[in-house]
């Protein structure tokens, strides 16, 4: 797969999910899809971040847009995370790295004065016809969900 950009159709695709059944992109065509990636469950900062995704759903559901979050853990540790958080939507696990090349957000990060691959922070919203419209990079976790919000709020 090569990397999206900003008004193409983003391809169909599967990812496990926390859900009963693989997620599949087109399964959700009519909604708007906000999918967010982020490095690792149960770290401070992905954890605020879900908390301000959940703590807004209401504001979401009101403006047609479904909330998916993407990491490289597993089903199971997201499982757990989504449990105990009480994260309304699923989450998506990405192992093979597939989702993070299609976004392009695997990145080269400093992490205790080392280089090392990861997610960087990133939030990507698809309209209801599945072509990427608006794309967040490198997400500050404090102002993100304003952000997103404000964004989602012109569109309508």
């Amino acid at each position: 797969m090569t990397n999206i950009e900003i008004n193409q159709a983003v391809p169909d695709f599967e990812a496990d999910s926390t859900a009963n059944a693989p997620f599949k992109l087109s399964n959700f065509l009519g909604k708007k899809v906000l999918i967010y990636f982020y490095p690792r469950d149960n770290t401070p900062g992905c954890t605020q971040e879900g908390k301000d995704f959940r703590d807004n759903i209401e504001q979401f559901s009101a403006l047609n847009t479904l909330i998916f979050g993407v990491s490289r853990d597993s089903v199971k540790v997201h499982q757990g995370f989504k449990a105990k958080q009480e994260f309304p939507f699923d989450l998506l696990s990405d192992k093979d790295e597939t989702l993070c090349q299609l976004f392009d957000v695997i990145k080269m990060k400093n992490m205790y004065g080392k280089q090392v691959r990861g997610i960087e922070r990133s939030t990507f919203l698809i309209n209801e016809e599945g072509v990427l419209i608006y794309a967040w990079r490198k997400v500050k976790v404090k102002t993100h969900i304003d952000e997103v919000l404000q964004k989602l709020k012109e569109l309508n």
